[in-house]
């Protein structure tokens, strides 16, 4: 077992790498790291870049990398036990490489690997240190991600590493033509497929074409889908009615997809993550998901049969944003290493 007494989370995005250290006691030492992740370069290329990240931590820190006793590490992309099971937005030579043992060759030092939601799921857990029961995360972003910790802190993520891929559970709502909607995963129906970015693009799409919307203002510029789709909160803050009827079917169908995963974990706490934890319209947009939820929940699953004050369920808009993941790695890495 490590006697050192410091642990480093290391958030693997997209583009960049947010990095942070914390002591045995849990407190965070120095300010987040962030550096550029190079994942379509290959995964020595990113090695390098965690790299770095390590010394300007430990730098900040006043410590030298021996003092690190374990890593936490996440990336956007399937895993099970350090080896990346899909590409997701990484480079070909990811897939099938044991992340974790390359890495530990590099470093000398003790790493564990999860997601990208898991690991922000522990770091929801970690900043609420009042909070002793369990934790769903929801995260809608161009997808729509999740994951669950046990009371305790103890994460759940499956025999292979693949528990709470949330956004591909079935819901029963349809097209205006009655069919259900394509999911990037292959199938149909997905609960993504209504609630992510590649889901409001495509609603809106649909919106754009019919009488009642000629006239709104996205029909009048020759922007990408991709281009009006991102205009879409900043419109909804300014009280836009197209806008604001496409974050409230979101909100309403995430709730009615909670319900099921309340009923199947029952964890009391639901916390959304994602960008719009930072919008103006956050407050309707929680009341939108409670709708959906109320639609599908149980009686038991919203409120106490002993007292009917008392919610069973409660929701919560995300605390971590974007340093989330790299606080739950470095958690992580104190629990197992310590």
């Amino acid at each position: 077992m490590s006697k050192a007494k410091h642990f480093a989370g290391l958030d693997i995005g997209g583009s960049t790498v947010k990095a942070v250290i914390i002591n045995s006691t849990g407190d965070q030492v120095g300010p987040i790291v962030e550096v550029k992740s190079h994942v379509k370069d290959g995964y020595q290329a990113t090695f390098k870049q965690l790299e770095a990240a390590l010394d300007e931590l430990t730098k900040n820190a006043g410590i030298d990398r021996k003092d690190i006793g374990g890593i936490g590490l996440d990336v956007p992309a399937p895993s099970s036990n350090g080896v990346i099971w899909g590409k997701a937005n990484l480079g070909d030579d990811w897939v099938g490489t044991d992340i974790c043992a390359e890495l530990n060759k590099h470093l000398n030092i003790p790493i564990h690997m999860t997601n990208d939601c898991n690991a922000a799921a522990v770091g929801e857990y970690a900043i609420r240190h009042k909070h002793l029961g369990a934790l769903l995360l929801v995260a809608p972003g161009t997808g729509l991600g999740g994951g669950f910790v046990l009371p305790g802190g103890k994460l759940y993520e499956g025999a292979n590493g693949l528990a709470l891929e949330v956004g591909h559970i079935s819901v029963p709502f349809t097209e205006d033509d009655g069919s259900l909607p394509s999911c990037t995963c292959g199938l149909k129906g997905c609960l993504e497929a209504w609630v992510s970015l590649v889901a409001l693009r495509r609603r809106l799409s649909i919106e754009l074409q019919k009488p009642e919307w000629k006239d709104h203002a996205l029909n009048a510029t020759e922007a990408t889908i991709e281009e009006k789709a991102f205009k879409l909160r900043t419109l909804a803050e300014h009280g836009d009615a197209l806008s604001i009827q496409l974050f409230k079917q979101q909100g309403f169908i995430l709730g009615y997809g909670i319900a099921d995963l309340v009923r199947t974990f029952d964890p009391g706490l639901v916390v959304i993550g994602g960008g719009l934890a930072e919008a103006k319209f956050r407050n309707d947009f929680l009341d939108w998901v409670r709708e959906g939820f109320a639609d599908r929940a149980w009686p038991i699953y919203r409120h106490s049969p002993i007292d009917p004050q008392k919610e069973t369920t409660r929701f919560e808009w995300a605390e971590g944003g974007d340093a989330a993941a790299s606080i739950g790695m470095a958690y992580t890495a104190r629990e197992l290493f310590s």
